[in-house]
């Protein structure tokens, strides 16, 4: 996974447990795409200055998921949510049994709500 798209999801994940200055400026440069210069203009501090307390944030950020795991989890848990639902299509497209189809479908749809929450 690219560094910016994984930093950003730990953003997502562990965004609350970092100072909110730091919080704000790697939203400022992961989310919103602002440049060291932008971040700094907007925060009023050095451009030296948000790029160590990006670096820090990214140094926690990254702590926080070798502890705790969260985002790997959170992976693992759409990963199989995709897996039941292209097995729930294959078994409704093998049958002729409507209860069984049926059955398919409400799983389909359930995975779907699941995903949809995230």
């Amino acid at each position: 996974m690219e560094k910016n798209i994984e930093v950003s999801l730990l953003l997502d994940f562990y965004g609350e447990l970092l100072k909110p200055s730091a919080k704000q400026m790697a939203q400022l440069y992961y989310n919103d795409d602002l440049s060291l210069a932008e971040v700094a203009a907007e925060t009023g501090i050095t451009r030296q200055g948000v790029r160590d307390r990006i670096k820090r944030a990214e140094q926690q950020l990254f702590e926080f998921e070798q502890k705790l795991g969260l985002l790997s989890r959170f992976q693992q848990l759409e990963n199989g949510l995709d897996v039941i639902a292209e097995k729930a299509q294959e078994i409704s497209e093998l049958t002729n049994n409507n209860d069984i189809r049926a059955l398919a479908a409400d799983i389909l749809r359930q995975t779907g709500e699941l995903k949809e929450k995230e």
